[in-house]
């Protein structure tokens, strides 16, 4: 899959495409949907499919600070697209003056002057353009004049997630937030992730018998409600189930919010300065302050059995 960072990078070649727009943070199963009937259009059409998104997010442009919390980091977007059979991510990077732009603009200079567009593939609810002055009724009346299509996905779907409501990066942030990872992982259709640089921390873990990876998460990461969680280190191509700590380490009055990942089971391991993923699985308790290192020992190490118990299990 080519990943092309502006449309300078674009292939001066490059053929006809079908195309979905969007920020697809999370890629959740509303936004496979969309991409799937891309990817199976394209196949159709014999041309490629593309998927256009934006970096940083408009809304840090636009109203600087409401930047949401963030599903997945653009590279990680791009290898579940890559799964997908997407042939090729445009990030195009959002500034004051992109935003600007008016939707016939944007059409011209992205979808028909450097894509090609023969079809556009969008939800219902798709807006663009300076102010989302664009609809897909415009996008549709635009593409006319400029020979692509438009088709619409029906993106309501629903599970027990959230109490039946339409899937959406908005509900996977807030399932996060709550710790609720088992309706993350229903929406997002696996393990919601956080990824990262292994950074020295107290290095209590270590002392007491249980070393963890800490963590410095990427800027603006959906970091889950403090608590214990069963679920996986993810180091290179060798994922280790694990028991992940997110919080300030009430027992030792900390006040700084980590994520620490124990590897379970294993001996040795030197990850410092490394780029890991940690998977959430299960929810198993809240942060909790201890009176004595013996009990906060013993909490630990079922911390660990359930975890191995629930990751052998998924």
């Amino acid at each position: 899959m080519q990943r092309w960072r502006g449309l300078e990078d674009i292939p001066g070649d490059w053929g006809r495409s079908v195309v979905t727009i969007g920020s697809f943070d999370g890629v959740h199963l509303g936004h496979q949907l969309i991409i799937n009937r891309a990817v199976a259009r394209a196949r159709e059409l014999g041309v490629k499919a593309v998927v256009v998104t934006f970096d940083p997010h408009p809304s840090e442009v636009v109203r600087p600070g409401s930047h949401p919390p963030l599903l997945a980091p653009h590279p990680r977007r791009a290898e579940l697209m890559a799964t997908l059979g997407v042939d090729a991510v445009l990030v195009l990077p959002f500034t004051m003056e992109f935003s600007k732009e008016s939707p016939q603009t944007f059409v011209r200079q992205v979808l028909v002057d450097a894509l090609h567009a023969r079809l556009v593939i969008e939800g219902p609810n798709f807006r663009f353009g300076h102010k989302a002055a664009g609809d897909v009724a415009l996008l549709a009346e635009l593409g006319r004049a400029a020979d692509f299509e438009v088709e619409l996905v029906d993106l309501q779907v629903r599970g027990a997630a959230g109490g039946g409501e339409p899937f959406s990066s908005t509900l996977v942030r807030r399932l996060v937030a709550a710790g609720d990872m088992a309706g993350a992982g229903e929406v997002l259709g696996r393990p919601h992730r956080v990824e990262g640089i292994v950074v020295r921390g107290a290095q209590r873990g270590r002392d007491l018998g249980f070393p963890t990876a800490n963590v410095d998460t990427v800027p603006h990461s959906a970091i889950p409600a403090d608590g214990v969680y069963a679920g996986w280190l993810t180091v290179g191509d060798e994922r280790m189930p694990a028991a992940i700590s997110v919080g300030t380490n009430p027992t030792f009055d900390g006040t700084a919010r980590t994520v620490e990942a124990y590897a379970i089971d294993r001996v040795g391991l030197d990850l410092y300065g490394l780029h890991v993923a940690v998977d959430f699985l299960a929810f198993l308790r809240g942060m909790e302050k201890f009176d004595t290192i013996e009990a906060l020992l013993d909490r630990m190490a079922d911390d660990v059995k359930q975890a191995r118990e629930l990751t052998e299990q998924s």
